[in-house]
């Protein structure tokens, strides 16, 4: 089982920003954790949470940096039993808000594993994202994580942004692999209903030959692609957890659990989710559902999809594009070997 953690506090919208996350709420930060506890009551014994049962745990937003560790405190010590002994616990950090002192209360506490929201160290690609931070605070941030402790660091980086160039994106790699890193994700940007680019589309200029480049030199660097956006020498047991469609717990406004064939959305209102934070919305998922999103995460990741879970027709395509070099089929597994192609793949096979 996973469990996920969702900080609703940013010190700045991000101008791409579609996720529940909130510039003007710091002052609910503790009784917003303890609406977080109250909720993680709730579920450990919804989900019939074992001991040892949690295989990972991620703190993501938001920006988790923003709450101090001592707040995280009370978390940590009702999850210490639950959590396996190794445990990947990881959470997000944005370069401005990680602070040596953070980095290390949240060490204390358990977090094995940093995401650092980087995005560019082009400064003037970060000011268009409008982040809060400087090429150089990143470089201060992922070595202060190294000097105190942390062996496994990740960092975002985003691209098919207007103004892009395999230089600008170059120098990214350079920099990036010049970082005690042992994980990178490389994010298309997309335009989202409800952000700062919504009404401006052009900002999101993907070019195939661009991207496939830029996938090419990650892979180059040692860092091996296991999901459309995912490279590493360490690949995230979360982020595996949720393409074998494990059941995972999803704890705090916004958040989305799931346990066997149904979704969990808690209030993504900080202030009703802190005044009830046992109002949770329930979505059914039929098997047909459930198929359709296995196969397209199996596909858009190093998981694939078993050639037993397929229909007899869904299997004879699938065989198809196995025939035609579109897939790798290996010890009753079809797997893609190229992501960039993965949705319409599965549309093909799913049809």
């Amino acid at each position: 089982m996973l469990l996920y953690i969702h900080i609703p506090f940013c010190d700045s919208k991000c101008s791409y920003c579609a996720f529940n996350s909130y510039v003007d709420k710091f002052h609910l930060k503790a009784s917003y954790m303890d609406a977080l506890y109250k909720q993680l009551l709730f579920e450990l014994e919804h989900f019939e949470a074992q001991k040892n049962s949690i295989e990972t745990l991620f703190i993501g937003g938001g920006t988790p940096s923003t709450v101090s560790p001592e707040l995280y405190a009370p978390i940590f010590k009702l999850l210490e039993p639950y959590l396996q002994k190794d445990a990947e616990i990881t959470s997000e950090a944005n370069p401005n808000s990680a602070t040596y002192e953070w980095l290390e209360g949240m060490r204390e506490l358990g977090v094995n594993r940093i995401s650092f929201g980087v995005q560019s160290f082009d400064e003037k690609k970060l000011k268009i994202l409008n982040r809060a931070h400087t090429p150089q605070m990143a470089i201060d941030a992922l070595n202060n994580a190294a000097e105190i402790g942390y062996k496994n660091l990740s960092l975002d980086l985003i691209y098919a942004t207007a103004g892009d160039t395999k230089e600008l994106l170059e120098n990214d790699l350079t920099q990036a692999f010049a970082l005690p890193i042992n994980h990178l994700s490389a994010y298309a940007l997309t335009i989202e209903e409800g952000t700062a680019f919504e009404r401006k589309p052009q900002m999101s200029q993907e070019k195939l030959e661009l991207t496939e480049w830029l996938f090419d030199t990650i892979k180059s660097h040692g860092f091996k692609q296991y999901e459309i956006s995912n490279f590493g020498t360490y690949r995230s047991r979360h982020n595996l957890g949720y393409w074998k469609y494990k059941d995972y717990i999803g704890a705090g406004a916004g958040a989305v659990g799931k346990l066997q064939n149904r979704r969990f959305y808690p209030n993504p209102d900080i202030e009703a989710y802190i005044q009830d934070p046992l109002k949770i919305r329930i979505e059914e998922l039929s098997e047909s559902d459930m198929r359709i999103e296995k196969i397209f995460l199996g596909l858009r990741s190093c998981v694939g999809v078993q050639k037993t879970f397929l229909t007899s027709d869904e299997q004879l395509r699938a065989t198809l594009l196995a025939d035609e070099k579109k897939l790798e089929f290996r010890d009753g597994v079809f797997y893609n070997p190229d992501y960039l192609l993965a949705d319409e793949i599965a549309l093909y096979i799913s049809e």
